[in-house]
């Protein structure tokens, strides 16, 4: 699996393209990329979600085309043959929505790796940061989009019948029950029919920020779902914390193909019926 410690990380750093793929939640009122200017791990990147996000849309972060994710990941420096390491400082996790980005974009998922514990367990640990500006040659990354890791509002919809998969929403069970408000002005309390909850946070140690051992994650997920069937879909409020889980599903299945319903609540609470 691509989970990587920041001990082998440390020792191994020139092997990859190292991003920072931080983002936080409008009422966190922090800046990620005036963070990475002040201190990031050397010669990384800094992948901005809002802005490679689909453009002609009023969803939040929603996939861009092939072409956008091409020009800006080309912006990066980085190849379509590179090994990529990813971290945040993110208190989402928000490196797994790089990565499940890069997954449906075409990169090779056995290069696509994310620092576990991110940028809080490598401070904790006062291994080396800089503020010094990553020197970047411009790249000729080329995408090509894989559609099976993402469902559309239709196949959600229609599998409240049919019951074909399993829907996980990685919010709070306070958002999943509606029992206080969306963050988002314009969107309804409450959840997909048939769907399930599983808060994303409870697949990360607090203390340490990793990801919990293989046994914990198997044991967080055997409670909830028949883990003898991989049709699952993961869902949230705007499709970043939903990579979360399915990330955290593939560590403990590696025949897992990760999907994701990119539109979440932010679609489905807004649109559907």
């Amino acid at each position: 699996m691509s989970l990587i410690s920041t001990e082998i990380a440390e020792k191994n750093l020139k092997e990859f393209k190292i991003i920072d793929a931080s983002w936080h939640l409008p009422l966190e009122d922090r800046n990620p990329y005036l963070e990475y200017e002040e201190n990031h791990i050397h010669n990384s990147v800094f992948f901005d979600l809002d802005k490679t996000s689909k453009k002609d849309t009023d969803l939040p972060h929603m996939l861009p085309t092939e072409e956008q994710w091409s020009k800006s990941i080309s912006e990066l420096g980085v190849s379509n043959n590179d090994k990529i390491l990813i971290y945040d400082n993110s208190a989402l996790y928000s490196a797994c929505r790089c990565w499940f980005s890069f997954l449906y974009f075409g990169h090779d998922i056995e290069k696509l790796h994310i620092l576990n514990g991110g940028l809080k367990k490598w401070k904790c640990e006062n291994k080396p940061l800089t503020n010094k500006k990553t020197k970047v040659e411009i790249s000729n990354y080329k995408a090509k989009k894989t559609d099976k890791h993402v469902f559309n509002m239709g196949q959600i919809n229609e599998n409240i019948n049919s019951k074909n998969f399993v829907v996980v929403d990685a919010r709070s069970f306070k958002r999943f029950n509606g029992d206080i408000n969306e963050p988002r002005e314009g969107l309804r309390k409450g959840n997909i029919k048939n769907s399930i909850c599983l808060p994303f946070g409870e697949c990360i140690n607090q203390n340490t920020n990793e990801f919990k051992t293989n046994h914990e994650l198997k044991l967080i997920f055997k409670r909830i779902i028949n883990t003898n069937n991989n049709n699952f879909v993961f869902t949230c409020g705007s499709g970043v914390t939903a990579s979360v889980l399915a990330y955290a599903y593939k560590i403990i299945n590696n025949e897992y193909q990760p999907i994701i319903y990119d539109g979440s609540w932010s679609e489905y609470g807004k649109y559907s019926p």
